[in-house]
């Protein structure tokens, strides 16, 4: 018999001593140069605050997938100054998205006839 392993979401929460939104910028830029920009497993991110003082919350699908992200996070952080401290890091009971859109007949029609033309 195959043993299962429960993998559970987490939110993270950073709010680092100082985080402006310029190393906040020069942060994303650098992930997306190593290929992190969107990484596998986070399923949600936003920082806000204060633009002297910006804190992140993220929601992950699992501690391995956060833990995997650090390895090329935590480098990129020292690398331009940033202590993001101790990160909260809580299970996640309930994770609401909004509905799909969902395309009125009337447009779908039109992306299905200019999809036929483009062939």
């Amino acid at each position: 018999m195959k043993e299962e392993v429960a993998t559970m979401a987490i939110g993270i929460y950073f709010a680092p001593a100082a985080m402006s939104a310029e190393k906040y910028d020069e942060c994303i830029k650098l992930l997306r140069k190593a290929g992190a920009g969107n990484p596998s497993g986070r399923s949600y991110h936003a920082s806000f605050g204060p633009k002297d003082k910006l804190m992140v919350f993220d929601v992950w699908t699992s501690q391995a997938a956060f833990d995997k992200f650090g390895k090329t996070l935590m480098p990129i952080l020292q690398q331009i100054g940033i202590d993001p401290g101790q990160p909260s890091i809580m299970p996640m009971h309930k994770v609401i998205l909004p509905a799909a859109r969902v395309a009125s007949p009337r447009k779908r029609a039109k992306v299905t006839s200019a999809r036929r033309r483009k062939r």
